[in-house]
C-alpha cells in the first residue's frame, strides 16, 4: 500500500497527539490511582464515579463539555487565553486534551489495580524505618506497580489513537491541525471514490492498536517476571 502525504500527515498527527496525551496525563493518573487505592475520604465515591465517566458518556458529550469549559468563551479557556495566550479549541493541543480525557479512566484503572495488589506491609516496614510517604512511594511502591504503569500507559495511548467523537466536537476537522487518523477516515468516507484511502488508514489504525495492545501485554509480563525474580 502506498500512502499519500495527506494520509501520512493524519498518521503522524495521531501519533503525536496520543504521545503527548499520555505524557501529560500520566502524573495525574498516578496521583488519582494512589488517592483511590490508598486514601479514605468523604466524596471518594463521587470521585470514583467521575473518573470513568468519559467511558460511559457519549464521546460527543465529552467533547461538548470540553468546548464549554476550555473554549475561548469558557471559564477555564478564557482564563488560559487572557492570562497565558493559550488556545486549546480547534488546535492540535486541544486534540491532546480530548485524547487524554478519554484515555484517563483506562490509565487510572490499570495503575489502581497494581497499587491494590502491592503488599502494604512492605510500605509499612519502610515507614517504620523512618522513610516518609513520598520516599516510600518512589523507592518501593512505584517499582512494584511498573506492570500497571506500562499497561495503563499503552492502553491510554491506544485509546487516544482511536479517539474520534470528543476530538471532532472539541477541535473540529482541520487538515494538518486536528485531522487525526479516525477523523481522516471519516472525511475520506464522505468523498466518493476515496474508499481506498479510508481502507488504508483503517488497516493502519487496526495494526497500530493491535501492536500497542500486544506490546502492553509483553512489557507488563516481563516487568512482572523481573519483580517476582527480584522478590524471590
Amino acid at each position: 500500500m502506498e500512502f499519500t502525504p495527506v494520509e501520512w500527515e493524519a498518521l503522524q498527527l495521531s501519533l503525536k497527539v496520543s504521545f503527548w496525551s499520555v505524557v501529560c496525563s500520566l502524573p495525574l493518573g498516578i496521583a488519582a490511582a494512589w488517592v483511590l487505592a490508598r486514601l479514605e475520604f468523604p466524596g471518594k465515591g463521587i470521585l470514583n464515579g467521575i473518573i470513568p465517566l468519559p467511558l460511559v458518556l457519549p464521546p460527543v458529550v465529552t467533547g461538548y463539555l470540553l468546548l464549554l469549559t476550555l473554549g475561548t468563551k469558557g471559564p477555564v479557556g478564557a482564563w488560559l487565553h487572557d492570562t497565558f495566550g493559550i488556545v486549546l479549541a480547534f488546535r492540535w493541543t486541544g486534540a491532546v486534551v480530548a485524547a487524554a480525557v478519554m484515555g484517563f479512566p483506562l490509565m487510572v484503572r490499570a495503575i489502581r489495580l497494581s497499587l491494590e495488589s502491592v503488599d502494604w506491609r512492605l510500605e509499612s516496614a519502610a515507614a517504620t524505618l523512618g522513610a516518609n510517604r513520598f520516599f516510600v512511594f518512589v523507592t518501593i511502591t512505584l517499582p512494584l506497580i511498573v506492570p500497571g504503569l506500562i499497561a495503563g500507559t499503552i492502553l491510554s495511548f491506544a485509546k487516544g489513537l482511536g479517539e474520534f467523537g470528543a476530538t471532532i466536537t472539541f477541535v473540529s476537522n482541520i487538515p494538518g491541525e486536528t485531522r487525526t487518523l479516525p477523523i481522516a477516515i471519516y472525511s475520506f468516507l464522505q468523498v466518493p471514490g476515496s474508499e481506498g484511502a479510508a481502507t488504508r488508514l483503517t488497516v493502519i489504525a487496526v495494526t497500530v492498536s493491535m501492536l500497542a495492545l500486544v506490546a502492553s501485554e509483553i512489557l507488563a509480563r516481563r516487568a512482572a517476571r523481573k519483580l517476582h525474580g527480584a522478590n524471590a
